[in-house]
Formats: structure tokens, sequence, C-alpha cells
């Protein structure tokens, strides 16, 4: 007897893969995927293959698990940084920079960086200015920090065994087992902050952008020291979980 799944055409069927693929926390199995799927597992191996050769999915070294590919990952970033998707997010980070007075973005963890989906500048002469598409190193942003601690156990720590360490300023953190407790700390606090790590005489604090019971992005600030200390960064709290609130529900949508 045919059913409603029978009937679905293969584009679609195809699509619904690479959407348990990428809904999931980390690499999954073929099998989790051809029980998802409800299709007899050689369709849905045949169809991961072709997947597979377009560079929509990648199969982890032993062959058993996959994840998102790079072709995939590339047309997400693209959707994400296209205008139309982007217009209301930049409403509510437009609305964040005036309360703040200080320039404000939205940034994703993508390929081990962190990559800007939006920004807002602050009219003040003394800025730093990096259009949406820019990419910054994970472990001195707050940013990077943030998205990297929040990561699962397993996928977190395969990025933090990669990572070069870099020492972008003296403040850098360079010691592996400093970072790994700065990355707890992090986890405990939901925030992270960037106290001249990356470029010298600058701050930021960041928090977590939610939806659909995980993180999707994070939201920060930063200025000058000279202009905003740390301190008067964390001030800003209450309006940046604000703002991470509001743009949660644009990725829910």
């Amino acid at each position: 007897m045919s059913t409603k799944l029978d009937r679905t055409p293969p584009l679609l069927r195809a699509f619904a893969l690479l959407e348990h693929v990428v809904r999931a926390r980390g690499a999954v199995s073929l099998q989790e995927i051809t029980e998802a799927a409800r299709l007899p597992k050689p369709t849905v191996y045949r169809m991961l293959g072709m997947l597979e050769d377009a560079g929509l999915i990648a199969r982890e070294p032993e062959g058993r698990r996959v994840v998102a590919g790079p072709r995939l990952a590339r047309f997400a970033h693209d959707v994400m940084l296209n205008e139309a998707v982007r217009a209301p997010r930049h409403a509510i980070l437009k609305r964040l920079a005036e309360d703040v007075g200080e320039t404000v973005n939205l940034t994703m963890l993508d390929r081990g960086e962190v990559v800007y989906l939006d920004r807002v500048e602050t009219a003040w002469p003394l800025r730093m200015t990096l259009q949406p598409g820019s990419r910054v190193p994970l472990h001195c942003t707050a940013s990077g920090k943030l998205l990297l601690a929040l990561l699962p156990t397993a996928r977190r720590r395969r990025i933090v065994d990669e990572l070069a360490l870099t020492p972008f300023t003296e403040h850098t953190i360079v010691d592996r087992r400093r970072f790994d407790s700065e990355l707890a700390s992090i986890r405990r606090a939901g925030l992270a902050t960037d106290n001249e790590e990356y470029l010298a005489g600058l701050v930021c604090v960041a928090v977590p952008v939610s939806a659909g019971g995980r993180v999707a992005a994070c939201v920060a600030v930063h200025a000058p020291v000279a202009r905003m200390p740390l301190a008067r960064a964390m001030g800003h709290l209450p309006a940046l979980r604000r703002a991470a609130d509001a743009l949660g529900s644009t990725f829910d949508a």
C-alpha cells in the first residue's frame, strides 16, 4: 500500500536527509539516518552517496557517520548573509547599538572560525570595521570562545585539539590547560569576554543566541577599552540578553 512518504519526490527526500544531518548535534550514523527517513536502507545509502559526491555531506574517517559537507556549509553561509534574511536581524542589532552606544555584531561558528553575519557600527570615529562575511579566530575572541565553549563535548574537544593558540596580543591565552579552564568558566557563566586578547586596546562581551534548544549564534558588543572598560561593557548584559532573545526568534522562524 502506498504511503504519503512513498509519494514524496526524490528531491524532497534528499532534502529531508540533509535536514536530519544538519539538525544533529554532531556526526550522525547511517543507521540513524535510515531509521529517521523510514526508507529502505539501499535507497538511503544510494541517496547519501549522491549527496556525498555533490559535497553536501561528508563521511567521518571510519565511514560510519556523516556530517554536513563543505558545499552545504557554504550554502548555509550564503543564506545567512542574504539581505532578505538579514533584514529583521539587522533591525534588532540597530536597536541594540542605539541602546549601548557601541558597535554590536552577530556571529556564528563556521568550520573552526567565527564568521560575522551582521554588524552595526558605532558613530564614534575610533572603531574597528569588519564586514558581514569576515572571519576572526575562535580562541581569542569573545564570540569564538563562547561558541566553542557551548558545543557538545566531543565536537568541542575535536576542534580544540586542532586549534593553534596563536598569540595576537600579550593577553591571548596560549596555554591549553588555561584555555580549557577558560571554556569551563564560560559554560558556567553563559557569557564570554575578550579583554584585549585579539586586538590590543579592544574589549568585548558576548552572549548566546538560542533557537530550537541549541545555540545558533551569539551577539556581542565591543569598543576600545579607553572608552568602555570591561566592567562597563558587562553593564550592557541586560540589553545584550534582550537582543539575544529577539534574535533567537528569527532563527526559529
